[in-house]
């Protein structure tokens, strides 16, 4: 692990943060030949001419956040962050929690130039859809105040996008994720990825 994503790893005192190497995608993001283990994104852009690529951060709302970040550099970095609150918090910690990490997240890595999220319009549980409603709000009133422009993404576009299937189930996107290349520890940092990976192959990563 780099010192970078160590330090991520220690961000705001998480120390249940999980954090997935960074991978090397110069195919899908820089270039139309496949990478090899010997050439990074930096290296891609650098022999084709181009504008490093801005860094782009994904994300799957809930108590257990998945990310993903593609940096300046063109590797994607992804893990999970844990938002519950602890025993003796109030009940806007979880947010401000949220904010902090934000704002670390950006200084160590970014700044970040566009946020993308998965869009949930329908939620099992009361609990579930209030949290996400929180986190949502949070986010977007961080960007809006620093000018990151941001966007959700459909649920259905997300999973049609890398399963083939508006539908698939969690086991099919993690299991698309994984032919990519990527190793998810779960299914938000799975599909954290798959958010950033349609953004980027879609939309170049812009909001």
């Amino acid at each position: 692990m780099t010192s970078k994503t160590r330090e991520m790893a220690d961000v705001a005192g998480y120390d249940h943060i999980t954090v997935t190497r960074a991978h090397t995608r110069a195919r899908e993001m820089l270039t139309e030949q496949p990478a090899t283990s010997a050439t990074t994104a930096t290296e891609a852009r650098a022999t084709n001419g181009d504008v490093l690529p801005d860094t782009v951060l994904a994300l799957d709302l809930g108590t257990t956040t998945g990310w993903a970040l593609r940096g300046h550099d063109g590797l994607i970095t992804s893990g999970t962050v844990c938002f519950k609150p602890r025993r003796f918090d109030g009940g806007g910690m979880r947010y401000l929690r949220f904010t902090n990490w934000l704002t670390e997240i950006d200084r160590i890595s970014g700044p970040i130039s566009a946020i993308w999220f998965e869009e949930v319009r329908r939620h099992a549980g009361t609990d579930a859809s209030h949290i996400y409603g929180g986190l949502m709000a949070t986010l977007t009133a961080w960007a809006e105040l620093r000018g990151v422009p941001y966007e959700g993404v459909p649920i259905g576009t997300i999973k049609r996008h890398v399963a083939a299937k508006g539908n698939a189930d969690k086991a099919a996107v993690m299991a698309a994720v994984r032919a990519r290349g990527f190793s998810p520890a779960d299914d938000n940092e799975a599909d954290a990825i798959a958010i950033l990976l349609w953004a980027i192959e879609t939309n170049g990563g812009v909001a």
